[in-house]
């Protein structure tokens, strides 16, 4: 699993040391796929980052693709975004990756960048477009855990 955040420096030639638990999580096999020494890595969907993961990321975004009909215009727009975009970012033997310098470009990545573990894969924000998103989400996840009242009889369970 990747979990937590961390903060971390590219140097000059775009390279980033991915933390150990990080390293370790990318190298397990997925259930039809093998590892190899790196990461998968490609513009999220979702946000204005990098999203990285190993094998079991891989395979999410294929068992996706895999649900539409060949071709179909989503499942074509799906394999341009997610084929099309992948890229395999190879552990050097330091245990960093080099980012590519297109999608450096596009959000924003320079010197300091933030890595957020999300389960089954991370992003690599700039802390500036991080620190926008992560308020956003702990909005949206502060108004989960606070639900509706209970005098409407539907309020969601709080740990």
């Amino acid at each position: 699993m990747f979990l937590s955040s961390h903060e971390k420096q590219l140097d000059s030639k775009r390279r980033l040391l991915v933390p150990q638990d990080f390293r370790a999580a990318a190298l397990l096999p997925g259930k039809e796929l093998e590892a190899f020494d790196g990461v998968y890595g490609f513009s999220a969907v979702e946000a204005e980052c990098l999203e990285c993961g190993g094998a079991a990321f891989f395979e999410r975004y294929r068992a996706l693709i895999e649900r539409h009909p060949v071709g179909s215009p989503t499942r074509r727009a799906l394999e341009h975004k997610v084929y099309g975009g992948m890229q395999r970012l190879n552990f050097d033997t330091a245990g960093r990756i080099t980012l590519p310098e297109s999608l450096c470009a596009r959000f924003g990545l320079t010197a300091d960048v933030v890595m957020v573990g999300l389960y089954d894969r991370f992003q690599v924000w700039s802390p500036k477009a991080y620190e926008t998103y992560a308020a956003q989400q702990e909005a949206l996840a502060r108004d989960v855990f606070n639900g509706p009242t209970e005098e409407s009889g539907a309020g969601a369970p709080r740990p």
